[in-house]
């Protein structure tokens, strides 16, 4: 066995003994429940551009005193908003002095999700961070290990998981109206995919702490083809269409049929490129019967491998579609309906039993202030997040993989390991 991997398999077990006996949190939480509700947080943000802007205002109504950004010039708007808030590029720095903030949002390139995510829930801090959770599948298990020893609140950010169509699919489903559901198509007619590797090196542009926004990744000069957004084509950064969309498609099957670990999974699409994510392709997972859940099958379908028709019946671009021995169930982020539809004409849904949620981000602040759960806390995340990276996995390996989800581990599949548990660069830690 590759040292690399033995020292991996080890990091992993004693990760989790040492969370196990509580020693990795090395400060209580900087905001309890004894402090008044109506008393506001101060928040730290890591990655306040592109996406992350939509995050940095939805957690507005707290005190924003610091921002984090390697990219100064993306961050340029979220400082002329916050003014009086600390400045750093390195995330590094912002940990250096911890006594200024409660809370932490990590909105940076998923390969940079963890780290910080970990050094925060570690000094006690609560965690709202971008999705999906992780890059890797060893930080996903981490976190979550993490954050049940620190009892701090988290949040991964799914924020359709909060939408009103979501939670009444989920009822639907849950009531039996479509039979138990054995089958479940998921497409996103995305294609974050393709390219190869740059020759030329311009100099990396005033205000962009390139050693900074690689982070943990191997090094590599800077070139723009990365950056703003880019990055989710490059297996060292993203992890294509899959990493962006799934946690948001798959997210509600997960929801609905309370998924969690499936045992096998094969992928499919073009040739491997070892740089970049395919810019189309499929992954079916089989999950085993759990409780009242018969085992259940989910294929998932993106970019130029997004089927026009699912099951005969011509589909929009993105989507789900839940099959179930009694009929079958489309929806999307605004929608849903039932077929066969002269079946279902009369169909009254059943009453609402989850309640309304009070805002995605929202939730994540009151729970940091009250202890209250979220919805998408790493418990139920980390889950949802290792199941969308080991379609990415599978199809890396190019070939079906079988899944040890007690012990991180593709067995029969060693050259797996590296992946699962990719190597951080030196002078950058988990």
């Amino acid at each position: 066995m590759n040292p690399s991997v033995r020292s991996s398999r080890r990091q992993f077990l004693g990760l989790s003994a040492a969370l196990a006996a509580g020693c990795f949190v090395t400060s209580r939480p900087a905001f309890s429940a004894s402090r008044s509700a109506n008393e506001k947080l101060n928040i730290a943000v890591i990655g306040p551009g592109g996406r992350g802007h939509e995050n940095l205002m939805g957690v507005s109504s707290e005190n924003i005193v610091a921002i984090v950004d390697a990219d100064f010039r993306r961050a340029a708007k979220a400082f002329e908003l916050f003014p009086n808030a600390r400045k750093f590029s390195d995330y590094r720095k912002l940990f250096d002095t911890p006594d200024f903030f409660d809370a932490v949002v990590v909105s940076t390139p998923d390969h940079t999700h963890a780290a910080p995510t970990s050094i925060a829930m570690k000094q006690g801090k609560h965690v709202y961070t971008e999705k999906p959770l992780t890059h890797s599948l060893f930080e996903a298990r981490s976190l979550q290990e993490t954050a049940a020893a620190a009892k701090v609140a988290t949040q991964m950010g799914t924020q359709i998981h909060a939408g009103e169509n979501y939670r009444r699919v989920v009822e639907i489903i849950r009531s039996g109206a479509i039979g138990p559901v054995t089958e479940v198509h998921v497409w996103v007619g995305k294609g974050w995919g393709g390219g190869e590797l740059p020759q030329e090196f311009p100099p990396v542009p005033e205000g962009l702490d390139w050693n900074s926004w690689v982070g943990p990744a191997p090094f590599r000069e800077f070139h723009p083809t990365y950056v703003p957004a880019n990055w989710r084509r490059w297996w060292d950064f993203g992890n294509g269409t899959l990493g962006d969309m799934g946690c948001h498609y798959m997210d509600l099957p997960f929801w609905a049929l309370g998924l969690k670990h499936p045992t096998k999974i094969t992928a499919e699409g073009p040739a491997l490129n070892l740089q970049t994510a395919p810019i189309g392709m499929t992954a079916e997972y089989e999950f085993p019967a759990v409780g009242s859940q018969p085992a259940c099958k989910l294929k998932w379908y993106d970019g130029t491998m997004t089927p026009k028709e699912v099951r005969g019946r011509k589909v929009p671009g993105s989507g789900v579609l839940f099959v179930g021995s009694e009929g079958e169930m489309f929806a999307d982020y605004g929608s849903y309906k039932l077929y066969p539809e002269e079946k279902f004409a009369d169909f009254k849904p059943p009453a609402p039993t989850i309640p309304r949620s009070i805002g995605h981000h929202q939730e994540w602040i009151r729970a940091c202030k009250t202890g209250e759960p979220t919805t998408c806390s790493f418990d139920y995340s980390g889950p949802l997040t290792e199941t969308v990276l080991l379609g990415c996995l599978a199809y890396r390996m190019q070939k079906p993989i079988a899944w040890d989800a007690v012990n991180l581990k593709c067995p029969g599949t060693p050259e797996a390991d590296a992946i699962i548990n990719r190597p951080y660069r030196e002078g950058w830690t988990l």
